[in-house]
């Protein structure tokens, strides 16, 4: 009897702990926002409502074990307009050697030239996910995770995004 007691009390005890959690992840990630700033005309602040306004685009990519996943995000190239980065006509010259550096709220970082986000240049599709497999991404990698299409290692597909910043190179 005394057994049972203490197992329904951790049971209730770890249901109660669990529950806030729970909540207070929810609301970190409806909160969360990726500024994007530096060489644009417009600077701007995303969150998940400001992001689903965006055309939505589904990714296929592989995880480490080699199963498929559906990612659904926005083109980066189309958020990069709207912040008014130099991308299609205007990005030749001097402007090819502008880059995008994404950060991660750890601090790592990587780098995509413009070129490679630009449909004029490549047809390969980068975008800034929220949803894998048609749910809300993993708090290990979301709210927001850049996902590249058929890039062979995943270095690149950077999770936690809180900041992307286009530089020039020079």
């Amino acid at each position: 009897m005394k057994t049972k007691l203490l197992i329904l009390l951790f049971a209730i005890i770890t249901l109660h702990t669990i529950k806030p959690l729970s909540a207070k992840a929810q609301t970190i990630a409806r909160e969360a926002t990726v500024k994007i700033t530096g060489e644009v005309t417009s600077p701007l602040e995303i969150n998940l409502k400001e992001l689903q306004k965006f055309n939505q685009t589904t990714v296929v990519r592989k995880d480490k074990d080699g199963n498929d996943h559906n990612f659904s995000g926005v083109i980066l190239a189309e958020i990069l307009q709207k912040a008014g980065a130099t991308v299609g006509p205007q990005l030749k010259g001097e402007n090819l050697s502008k880059y995008l550096l994404v950060e991660a709220s750890d601090g790592y970082q990587v780098m995509f030239a413009l070129a490679e986000l630009d449909k004029s240049f490549t047809d390969r599709l980068i975008i800034l996910a929220d949803k894998m497999d048609n749910k809300p991404l993993p708090p290990a990698d979301g709210p927001f995770r850049i996902i590249v299409q058929d890039e062979k290692k995943p270095a690149r597909c950077i999770k936690q995004v809180t900041s992307m910043r286009v530089v020039f190179a020079k």
